[in-house]
């Protein structure tokens, strides 16, 4: 699995040969031409030093002129971001020492070259006819538009089950902090199911990265899944984590995003990330909410005066139990805005336990 930065990274390369950009254009040109084609993306120092011979153009990068230039057998050098053509028909020389997996000279060139320089190296295929993207140590191979869409919207089928599993989770969550009787089980399953929601999510996100252009209505569709369950899982890691410290709680949220699929269904594994004893029965451990997830449904409360109030009140029962004028103590908290507190947590309680048996 992907680590998050590996992901971001990957996105950020799909988006540069996406459709609708004019390096994916004159990819296509090539391709359909099948002439096969070695492209850098970077003209950095180190590119430069395994660049031999070729002619110096540093001209403007226009989808005719890259077709063209990819008839000749040499490796083709564009600027960061692909804007402009700086060397054609080039001989690259990276470390032979390098190992490779690849079996074609095209191919093992390109590989090597991508970890020597950490760029964007493309290698076309000219009897496979694919486009195979390369940097630092990973390697894609893209895929054709039509089978990406299909893959994109059976995970958004996907993301659509889970999240009504999730929403029932978390309104039975809800009601049993209104009712102070969480137990570590009902938190686990609502960061189980939080994160594979999350996961999923990630998938359509690098589907989306990849369509470019042709991916609008993927990304609306993802964005109107997430409304209302963006953060959630956060929010129950702040809730739940035993240590109080924001630091401690985003190193939650990072170990539980690289958790391996099936440990992430053990129970046990994530009681460690959040700081509990092996020891403990999640079905018998009645826990405490902090809040964090309850306030901020509340709406136009501040983040800063949702700290105060987990602060000053240590969970979300003595703030449910709290006077208008306790609450309006708490700095940030006016009277108004006290009152908009206890009427806000009133209706919210009515509402989960009221969805909790529809």
């Amino acid at each position: 699995m992907r680590s998050s930065a590996e992901q971001e990274a990957l996105m950020r390369t799909l988006r540069l040969v996406a459709p609708g950009t004019s390096l994916y254009e004159g990819l296509e040109n090539i391709l359909r031409a099948r002439t096969g084609a070695l492209i850098v993306v970077g003209d950095s120092e180190e590119v430069m030093k395994i660049v031999n011979g070729g002619f110096r153009l540093n001209t403007e990068m226009d989808p005719a002129n890259l077709y063209e230039l990819a008839k000749m057998d040499g490796a083709i050098i564009l600027s960061n971001e692909a804007k402009r053509i700086i060397v054609a028909n080039a001989h690259l020389t990276p470390d032979p020492m390098i190992p490779t997996t690849e079996t074609g000279t095209r191919h093992r060139t390109a590989e090597r070259a991508a970890i020597q320089t950490g760029e964007l190296v493309i290698a076309i295929s000219q009897r496979r006819n694919i486009i195979t993207l390369y940097r630092g140590d990973q390697r894609y191979v893209l895929r054709e538009i039509g089978n990406v869409l299909t893959k994109a919207n059976q995970a958004l089928q996907t993301l659509e089950r889970y999240r009504k599993v999730l929403q029932q989770a978390l309104i039975n969550l809800s009601a049993l902090e209104f009712e102070d009787q969480t137990t570590l089980a009902d938190v686990c399953t609502v960061i189980q199911r939080s994160e594979m929601a999350e996961r999923i999510a990630g998938e359509i996100e690098m589907y989306i990265s990849e369509l470019g252009t042709e991916g609008r209505l993927v990304s609306m569709q993802l964005e109107e899944l997430l409304s209302d369950i963006e953060d959630e899982g956060l929010f129950v890691i702040k809730d739940y984590t035993v240590s109080q410290e924001e630091q401690d709680h985003e190193e939650a949220m990072e170990e539980l995003q690289r958790t391996a699929g099936e440990e992430l269904l053990d129970p046990g594994q994530i009681l460690r990330i959040l700081g509990y004893s092996l020891g403990m029965s999640p079905e018998s451990t009645v826990v405490t909410t902090r809040g964090y997830r309850i306030l901020h449904k509340i709406p136009r409360l501040p983040g800063p005066v949702i700290e105060n109030l987990v602060r000053v009140f240590d969970g979300l029962q003595r703030v449910l139990g709290a006077s208008t004028e306790a609450l309006d103590d708490v700095e940030g908290i006016g009277e108004i805005r006290a009152r908009v507190i206890k009427d806000g947590l009133r209706r919210l309680r009515e509402q989960v336990l009221l969805e909790r048996h529809l």
